[in-house]
């Protein structure tokens, strides 16, 4: 096998990680009754959003699905990072209710071991960051006026696994 098959299959392999994590993880968050408020729902959305953008990218490799791959990679890792900080500031408050007079290390401790978990909005970050090594591979080189990937195909701009 060579470097750049045993490259593609590596990256064909993040890319249907990525794809598994945007189908478990909304059945996992219906499950837990991760549905009480507007704000719950945004999760779904995320992965509702990598999904389509996984399954498109994988079925038809041209740049532009791969330009919207990252972009939908992009907000979907600032969705998670804003979930990590939404688990964060809710676990605080309980914490504050609960014990006003805690000493500041002993909350933000607290914090961090509290019943909203923060790794769980963690989950998109990952599955966004797993996907994006699918097309960082591809180099810019100019042919012409033309801008291409260094396995694209000058007709259909399409990219090879």
């Amino acid at each position: 096998m060579t470097a750049p098959s045993v490259e593609g299959r590596l990256r064909k392999f993040l890319l249907v990680l990525a794809l598994l994590t945007f189908v478990t993880t909304p059945v996992e968050l219906f499950l837990l009754d991760h549905t009480q408020e507007l704000l719950q729902l945004v999760p779904f959305a995320l992965c509702a959003i990598g999904l389509i953008s996984v399954v498109v990218a994988l079925i038809n490799p041209q740049c532009s699905n791969l330009l919207a791959l990252r972009i939908s990679m992009a907000v979907i890792g600032a969705g998670g990072l804003v979930g990590v900080a939404v688990h964060l500031i809710r676990n605080y408050g309980f914490e504050q209710e609960v014990r006003p007079d805690s000493a500041i290390g002993e909350m933000i401790l607290r914090t961090l071991k509290g019943a909203a978990l923060i790794t769980a909005p963690g989950v998109l970050v990952f599955a966004a960051l797993a996907a994006l090594p699918r097309h960082m591979h591809i180099q810019r080189s100019k042919i012409g006026n033309v801008q291409t990937g260094r396995v694209a195909d000058a007709i259909g701009n399409r990219l090879y696994w």
